[in-house]
């Protein structure tokens, strides 16, 4: 088992059609992560700055996405998720 590299080596990798799947997944992962984000609050209040680094973190995606800085986007909004997914996992927020 492993990587078929024949059909790997048959796709088509132009940077249009890459920049418009990276585009996509940032939208995807933008509405997800502002959902999710709609559903948690902070158990105490020291725990407030932590969720404001994850709505900064959307902010910055969005904001990068309008410059046309996909990768730059697509990793703050990655970075939005992660904090959202450990600070659940750690029990500082709740959803």
């Amino acid at each position: 088992m492993g990587i078929d590299k024949t059909s790997i080596e048959k796709q088509s990798f132009d940077a249009e059609s890459v920049c418009s799947s990276l585009k996509d997944e940032i939208e995807k992962w933008t509405e997800r992560a502002k959902e999710k984000r709609k559903t948690i609050d902070p158990k105490n209040t020291k725990n407030a700055g932590l969720v404001k680094n994850i709505d900064a973190y959307i902010k910055d995606s969005k904001y990068f996405l309008e410059k046309n800085d996909l990768v730059r986007s697509f990793e703050a909004i990655i970075w939005a998720w992660s904090w959202l997914e450990i600070l659940e996992e750690l029990e500082i927020i709740k959803s």
